[in-house]
């Protein structure tokens, strides 16, 4: 079964942001972005999209699938 990678923690680590931060921005608790960058959670296409936009990014660019 395929899972979700997601590059969500490379690219708020580049911009120096808190995961509060991020989580503020977006519209969800700080619980939400640990657990997406740990790989537990797999976001909505609605938050998929938001933290996309806030990195000024694609969804493709942040989330992949892997075998």
């Amino acid at each position: 079964m395929p899972t979700l990678k997601t590059k969500v923690k490379e690219y708020r680590e580049k911009m120096n942001m808190k995961q509060s931060e991020l989580a503020e921005l977006i519209g969800v608790r700080r619980e939400t972005i640990v657990h997406l960058e740990n790989g537990r959670y797999n976001p909505s296409l609605k938050l998929a999209m938001d933290i996309a936009k806030v990195f000024n990014t694609s969804v493709e660019e942040l989330f992949k699938f892997e075998d």
